[in-house]
């Protein structure tokens, strides 16, 4: 049973198909995407601190999203002596990648300095410097110091970023095309039918090129204290470029006298001796004696899979408790495809009756994967686990932060961070149902952020609530593939970059259908809506696509808000060789606020129907509805229909759209709106 992100689940348009989609259809394609303005917080850069929230002003988006202990700051908004990039939304650019679209260039000697809103002893940097010529990364040094006083120097490093060319990417930038069997925007051609052979630009889509790191500053600092980043002379890197800076208060080590602490079991704290033999035993006392498992502050190393059955492991902390390994060769395959191993904590195989009653807190889980092998088992998190717990993990550097593979039921996931993931953040597979994640935060995914997906036994019942999700490099922030009763509601998601967007219902990858409600509630996106490369058009902040199968459950869209979308707003759309079999029908938009769309708030790209009621819209792009059906305009009009319910303000759902004016303008201009403000 596969465990993982699949090589069949190929995006849009990653099938020669692609090409058939924009040849039959007689259109026009692109090769780039525009740039388009990134909203920012207004006021004099660097003389009182910014705090925003996926960059935006905080109060645009009270009470979604994540509940975090950090403030966020953009470097684009602190004091600096180097070049501010973007803003851009063009994929494989560094400002597309960054929060808000917009970061710092430093070169050698050069620096950004942030004033901090509230007392922190902890920061993150978000941060990108170059790769090495031949690929494979460098290190390179970052001076950080606070009232002009040196503090630390932290070591930055590229190794866990640079992919480039096609899925499933590669860490070599000189390579050949991976797949010269592929339609490809670059050439509007499927290279290996092509004489002649095209040329390409090497390194070819360069991407995923931003990693992060935490640092303890050895003191708390006070409110309005300055934390000056100096990329210095004589540094490896050409430039550094700086994103952000999150800061924050971080909480002295948590401690458990009765347990069965780790150390006691032959565990190293110095992260010099492998200690996954001193966990497995520490786990096996602490079931007999009914304890739970204590981590105390310190760096083990653990290079394979600790599996969890019935357990309880606590850490003190997840700035102190860290569990770091190497991504180790196996010397054959595993039976499920694996050819690695590397740390991680798992339940039991389903198919072996999963694991119950884990219960996991309050640690790091640091891991050392560098490219993509989908069958791979190098996650953070995974296997079954039912009826238990995670709760306030910070996770990095692994393939999937968390892949669970049911069936399973009743996990909830809460107050954890994932950020620098090859593929996604979090991915609820095959079966999962009763299940929860809540008030989660993701950053720099490079696949989907959130998932569900149905593959083979469909999910049910599931919910995630209050989580942020920021720059997935490709596909969705939030994506639901398939599955019966599910609920998406009080998330914040920002800047996707490639072949997906903010919010995602996708009859695709084989998932079993839609059934019972889909309910969209109160969510926000921001800068959403990215170019896709393949199809050669924008998607929406929110999408949904039928192409295994049509979409005809309950779906309900209440209270979300769409900010600044880069293209439409809405999008409802099936892949071109199936237009004529799938439709989209019975979805109902409510309670919605549109505030700025390069295009239009609703793009049908499908036959089927809709129904808009209090849908208010401002500074639309172009027309409110660009209304293409299936593309056979026909006399009747468009195969797609809409329906007014009132109350639809700023003059979008005009009556001349209804019920189903056919107003297909292919691949509109885009016309960048200004920032978002309160409505």
């Amino acid at each position: 049973m596969s465990r993982s992100t699949l090589p069949t689940r190929e995006r849009p348009g990653r099938r020669p198909v692609a090409a058939a989609v924009a040849l039959a259809a007689g259109l026009t394609v692109l090769v780039a995407g525009p740039t388009v303005a990134a909203a920012g917080p207004a006021g004099s850069p660097g003389t009182q601190p910014v705090v925003t929230r996926a960059a935006l002003d905080p109060a645009l988006v009270a009470g979604r999203g994540a509940d975090v202990d950090f403030v966020e700051q953009e470097a684009e908004n602190a004091r600096t002596n180097g070049e501010i990039i973007g803003p851009d939304r063009s994929a494989y650019t560094l400002p597309a990648e960054a929060s808000g679209r917009r970061a710092v260039r430093l070169t050698p000697g050069e620096y950004v300095e942030f004033v901090l809103p509230r007392a922190a002893n902890g920061i993150t940097v978000r941060y990108s410097i170059p790769d090495a010529p031949t690929g494979g990364g460098i290190t390179a040094p970052l001076k950080v110091a606070v009232n002009g006083t040196h503090v630390r120097t932290m070591t930055l490093t590229s190794q866990y970023s640079w992919l480039y060319n096609q899925y499933p990417f590669t860490n070599d930038p000189q390579a050949d095309l991976l797949h010269p069997d592929w339609w490809i925007t670059e050439c509007q051609c499927v290279p290996s039918a092509t004489t002649p052979y095209p040329s390409i630009t090497k390194p070819f889509r360069p991407t995923h090129f931003y990693d992060e790191q935490r640092l303890l500053l050895g003191r708390t600092y006070r409110a309005g204290d300055r934390v000056r980043l100096t990329a210095p002379t004589g540094t490896a890197a050409a430039w550094t470029v700086i994103d952000l800076l999150d800061s924050e208060l971080v909480a002295p080590p948590r401690v458990r006298l009765l347990a069965a602490n780790v150390l006691a079991f032959g565990a190293d704290p110095t992260g010099r001796r492998d200690s996954a033999d001193a966990i497995d035993k520490a786990i096996a006392f602490a079931r007999r004696a009914h304890l739970t498992v204590y981590v105390p502050p310190g760096t083990y190393q653990v290079n394979r899979h600790i599996i969890v059955d019935d357990v309880t492991i606590e850490g003190a902390g997840n700035w102190w408790t860290i569990f770091k390994g190497r991504e180790v060769a196996l010397p054959t395959p595993a039976p499920d495809g694996s050819v690695h191993t590397g740390v991680g904590f798992y339940g039991r195989d389903a198919a072996d009756g999963g694991s119950r009653n884990v219960h996991l807190s309050g640690f790091a889980i640091e891991g050392d994967v560098r490219e993509r092998i989908d069958k791979d088992q190098v996650n953070a998190i995974g296997g079954a686990m039912s009826d238990s717990t995670i709760d306030g993990l910070h996770l990095r550097h692994t393939k999937v932060g968390l892949w669970f593979d049911g069936p399973m039921r009743n996990v909830r996931v809460t107050n954890t961070i994932v950020v620098d993931q090859i593929a996604d953040a979090l991915n609820f597979h095959t079966g999962v149902t009763d299940s929860l994640v809540a008030h989660t935060f993701v950053r720099n995914t490079g696949d989907d952020g959130l998932a569900m997906w149905s593959e083979k036994t469909a999910n049910a019942r599931n919910t995630f609530d209050h989580n942020t999700v920021q720059s997935p490099t490709l596909a969705n922030g939030i994506a639901i593939y398939g599955g019966t009763d599910t609920t998406v509601s009080h998330n914040l998601v920002a800047d996707p970059v490639r072949e997906g967007s903010g919010l995602h219902a996708g009859a695709r990858f084989g998932a079993e259908p839609f059934a019972g409600y889909l309910r969209f509630t109160g969510n926000t996106t921001a800068r959403a809506g990215t170019y896709d490369l393949n199809w050669n058009i924008g998607l929406g902040a929110i999408w949904m696509f039928a192409l295994d199968r049509s979409i005809d459950a309950a779906i309900e869209v209440t209270g979300d808000a769409y900010l600044d979308s880069t293209y439409n707003a809405i999008m409802l759309v099936s892949d071109w060789p199936v237009k004529d079999l799938y439709s989209i029908t019975n979805v109902r938009f409510r309670d919605v606020r549109v505030d700025g769309t390069g295009t239009s708030v609703v793009s049908a790209r499908t036959a089927g129907s809709a129904s808009f009621a209090n849908v208010d819209a401002r500074n639309v792009g172009a027309v409110g509805v660009n209304n293409c059906g299936s593309f056979h305009f026909t006399p009747a009009g468009s195969e797609f229909a809409l329906t007014d319910l009132g109350g639809n303000d700023g003059g979008w759902l005009a009556p001349w759209l209804l019920p189903n004016t056919i107003t297909c303008d292919d691949r509109p201009p885009v016309s960048p709106p200004p920032p978002p403000a309160q409505w």
